[in-house]
C-alpha cells in the first residue's frame, strides 16, 4: 500500500511540477525538458532504439555515439547498492531519488546519458543514485522520472523503457 501511495504521490508531484511556477529551476532548459518528459508520450518504435544491447552482463561506451553502460545480468541486478534516502533532497532531486528507491532494478538496466560510466565508473543509471551524483545532474533525474512514468503509467518492461531512453537521449548526447 505504501508503494502505491508513493507512486501516486510521485506522479501527482510530476503533474504539479509541470503546472507550477516560481521554482529557481523554472525556465531553464533542463527544467523544461523534465516537465516535457513528465507528460505522457507514445512509446518509441523498437527500430528507433539501438539494437544489440539487450544481452550480456554490462555494457559500456567507447565512442560518443555508443550507448553508456547498463546491467542486464540477473545476478548483478540482485546485488545493487542501496540508493540514498530521498528525504535528503528537495524538489525534482527528491522525486528522482524516490523513483530510484521504487524501481532500482529497472534503473540498473538503463544507460545514463550524462556519460558518468566514463567519468565516474558508474555501471548504470541506478549507480547515479547510490551517492549524490544524481542530485547535481538534470539528465539523471530526468531519465529516472521518465523511467518511473513509463513503467508505472504505461506498463513498459525494463527492456522497453531502455529502448525508449536510448531513442530519446542517444540522439542528443
Amino acid at each position: 500500500m505504501k508503494n502505491k501511495f508513493l507512486t501516486a504521490s510521485l506522479l501527482l508531484s510530476l503533474t504539479a511540477a509541470a503546472a507550477c511556477s516560481g521554482d529557481a529551476g523554472h525556465g531553464t532548459a533542463s527544467h523544461n525538458k523534465a516537465v516535457q518528459n513528465a507528460a505522457p508520450k507514445a512509446p518509441a518504435a523498437p527500430e528507433q532504439a539501438k539494437a544489440g544491447h539487450d544481452a550480456g552482463h554490462s555494457h559500456g561506451a567507447e565512442g560518443s555515439n555508443e550507448t553508456p553502460a547498463f546491467i542486464t545480468d540477473a545476478a548483478q541486478l540482485k546485488e545493487l547498492k542501496p540508493t540514498l534516502p530521498p528525504e535528503r533532497f528537495q524538489g525534482m532531486q527528491r522525486l528522482g531519488y524516490i523513483a530510484a528507491r521504487e524501481i532500482p532494478q529497472t534503473l540498473a538496466q538503463l544507460p545514463c546519458y550524462c556519460h558518468c560510466d566514463k567519468g565516474f565508473g558508474h555501471k548504470s543509471l541506478q549507480s547515479c543514485f547510490v551517492d549524490d551524483h544524481a542530485a547535481h545532474c538534470a539528465v539523471c533525474i530526468e531519465e529516472a522520472l521518465l523511467a518511473l512514468r513509463l513503467q508505472k503509467q504505461e506498463g513498459m518492461s525494463p527492456e522497453q523503457v531502455r529502448q525508449r531512453i536510448i531513442a530519446e537521449y542517444g540522439s542528443r548526447h
